[in-house]
Parts: C-alpha cells; sequence; structure tokens
C-alpha cells in the first residue's frame, strides 16, 4: 500500500521521507509545476511544464511509487536523517502555518546552518562544540548573508530556531512510527543573551511630534500610529486588520491568534481616539467583512506590508524633527503603552495590550521614570514625628 501523502496550498507530497519522497509546487515566477526529489543526500528539482494541480498531483504519486521500486523493496531501512533533510520536512510542514515574518525568519535561518554545518551533517552528531563554533563565527560576521557581525539578541534568535526545529524532531514520527531524532542533542546548552538590551520608550513629545506629521506621510499611517499608540498591539496584528474584527457597536476590536506573535487570540476595548482613527480610515476606505482596514496602496484587497509601514515610519521621525534613535520604532509604542498603564492590575494590562505572560511586560515593556519613583516615595507614609 501507498505510503500517506500530504497536500496543502503550497504543495503536495507523496511517498515516504529518507526512501521514496517527493514533492510537487509551483514555480513562484512561472506558475509550472516543478517535481522534487532526493537521490544521494542531492535535493533534486525539474520543471513539469505544465500548470494542472490535479496532473502535477498524478505524476508525484507515480514519480514515488517508481521511486520505490528503484530505492528497493517495500520495507527496506530508510536512509539515516540528515540535516538538510530534516529541514526540508520542518519547511514543508511546520514553517508555512507560521506568519509571513517567521516564515521569512525560519527559511534565512535553516538556510544559515545548512551552509555552516553542511545538508548531509546528521543533526544527532551536533554537540556543544558545534554551538560554540556557531557563536564564535556568527559574532564575527564570518556567518550569515549580510557579512556583518552579530549582536547576542541576533545570535540567540537564531539558535532558538534550530532548538525548535530539533525539539520538533524529537517528538515527531516518521511514516513508520519511529522518531526522526531520539532527542535535541543541543538541549540544556545556553543561548547568548544580550546583556543590556535597547528597548527605547516613545516619549509624550515623540509621539506627538509623529502625530503631528503623520498628515504629510498620509491617512494610513495616522490610522496605524494612533491604534498602536491607544491599543499597544503589534503594528504586524494592526496592519492585518479586517473591518470584521471592528464592532463600532461595542466600541472593540478582535485580535485574531494567526495575526498575533503569540497565538492570543482576544478581543480589546478601545478608546474614543481609536474609534476615531478607524472612522477616519472607514471614510478612505468603505470597504467590509473581509477587506483590510489598512489596504496596501496599490492592491485594496491586501493588508499593507510590513517593510511599507517601516519606511512610513523613518519617513514621520525625518518630518517631525526627530534624530534617528536605535530601537525607536513601531514597538517603541508598545513599551509606551504598558509603561504609562503601569497602575493597573497586571492581567488586565495583560488582557489589554495581547500579552500572555506577565513577566514578559515586566522584563521587557515596562518602564519608570524619575516622576514616578518620587511619586512612589512621596506616597510612602511618613514615620517622623515633629
Amino acid at each position: 500500500m501507498m505510503a500517506r501523502t500530504k497536500k496543502s496550498r503550497r504543495s503536495y507530497g507523496a511517498g515516504e521521507w529518507g526512501r521514496n519522497r517527493v514533492r510537487v509546487f509551483p514555480d513562484p515566477k512561472t506558475g509550472l509545476y516543478q517535481i522534487e526529489w532526493r537521490e544521494n543526500g542531492r535535493r533534486l528539482t525539474r520543471s513539469l511544464g505544465h500548470r494542472s494541480w490535479t496532473r502535477a498531483k498524478r505524476q508525484a504519486d507515480e514519480f514515488a511509487a517508481g521511486f520505490a521500486q528503484v530505492n528497493g523493496r517495500r520495507g527496506s531501512e530508510p536512509q539515516p536523517l540528515t540535516l538538510g533533510g530534516l529541514f526540508d520536512i520542518y519547511g514543508e510542514e511546520v514553517t508555512p502555518t507560521k506568519a509571513e515574518t517567521t516564515q521569512r525568519s525560519d527559511r534565512a535561518a535553516m538556510s544559515m546552518f545548512l551552509r555552516f554545518f553542511g545538508p548531509d551533517r546528521s543533526p544527532a552528531t551536533l554537540s556543544q562544540r558545534d554551538w560554540d563554533r556557531f557563536i564564535r563565527e556568527r559574532r564575527a560576521g564570518r556567518v550569515g548573508a549580510s557579512g556583518k557581525p552579530a549582536s547576542d539578541r541576533t545570535v540567540g534568535y537564531d539558535l532558538r530556531i534550530l532548538l525548535a526545529i530539533l525539539n520538533w524532531a524529537a517528538k515527531s514520527r516518521d511514516e513508520r512510527g519511529r522518531l526522526l531524532l531520539d532527542s535535541n542533542p543541543l538541549r540544556g546548552l545556553r543561548v547568548p543573551m544580550e546583556k543590556n538590551p535597547t528597548r527605547v520608550v516613545l516619549s509624550d513629545e515623540e509621539y506627538e511630534a509623529l502625530l503631528k506629521a503623520s498628515g504629510q506621510v498620509g491617512w494610513r499611517f495616522r490610522v496605524a500610529l494612533v491604534l498602536a499608540h491607544e491599543t499597544g498591539h503589534r503594528i504586524g496584528a494592526i496592519r492585518k486588520l479586517r473591518w470584521r474584527d471592528v464592532d463600532f457597536e461595542d466600541r472593540t476590536i478582535l485580535w485574531r491568534a494567526e495575526h498575533e506573535k503569540t497565538g492570543y487570540e482576544h478581543r480589546t476595548p478601545v478608546t474614543a481616539e481609536a474609534l476615531a482613527a478607524l472612522e477616519e480610515a472607514r471614510r478612505h476606505n468603505r470597504g467590509a467583512g473581509d477587506a483590510p482596514v489598512l489596504p496596501a496602496p496599490r492592491d485594496p484587497s491586501a493588508c499593507v506590508s510590513g517593510p511599507r509601514v517601516a519606511a512610513w515610519w523613518k519617513s514621520a521621525e525625518r518630518r517631525a524633527g526627530l534624530e534617528p534613535k536605535r530601537g525607536r520604532g513601531w514597538h517603541s509604542l508598545r513599551r509606551k503603552f504598558a509603561s504609562d498603564l503601569m497602575g493597573l492590575p497586571l492581567k488586565v494590562l495583560c488582557d489589554l495590550g495581547g500579552w500572555k505572560e506577565a513577566q514578559t511586560v515586566l522584563r521587557c515593556y515596562q518602564h519608570t521614570d524619575e516622576v514616578q519613583l518620587r511619586t512612589a516615595l512621596d506616597s510612602r507614609p511618613s514615620k517622623v514625628r515633629d
């Protein structure tokens, strides 16, 4: 009996991993279907020369069946799992379920690790020496597409992706019911952390300056700026809002799990300022239902992109006369929200801003200033008697 197959919007796979696995997918440039398989540790691809999804799936099944006969009788031992093979599996089954930016990070990190360790390396043989060597080379700028030295924060981010893949492999089984990896060989190793990370909190004066300059950038930027300030949510979640998520009557916004970094779906009330910004968006963009609140300038059916909102921020800074400051970006508004509402119970603040863990707010988002510290001291009952 033929091994199970898997289909998705992106590709269709047939056969067994390590034995006769093949995959068909459309070429993003031409639309012609491609077929991909591994042979002697190498990944090979060729064009099928057509755009028929039904025909491509049939060819994948036929190719996998023929490939199985070439590679031996049914029940033969599969080829040992390589790092390249593991990344292929993870990239096909797990990465597509993540947000767009996270998918790009996954692919960039996997490509970097393949260049560093080699695609034929057995993941089970990774060790402390490999871990330490990667950290040294990445810090020195000898690893990575930019060729520049990487901070401990960046190195840590890369290694967490590798750890996530290895942890997944240690819990996932192949078509024969065997674990892809017996265990994560790098489990428990210390991930580098930045000693003094730059976590800028946007000031009231800076926000007012950006707000004044927002009209010169465009209505989309102004709406996004006000929503980020008033809701405390990430710009990635804000720019993906659809009109079906906004309830003008109840004055609430539904933040969908697929657009939240933490996967936490929740609904929050909005302030009068946020509601006014949404009304402004509705005047410029009369869409409804699944239409985006902040449509892309050239495609009203699509949400505005991340690079574009980042460019708007830089443009607004220049127009507002603000000197560039590392760390002062959209996320500084999220820190401002957490710091402005420091007096609220943590549970309330987490629900309003979409944080799942209170410790994250305390560690990364709330910042005290001198006025708050002095106010706290002044409120302390005095024990000194005249």
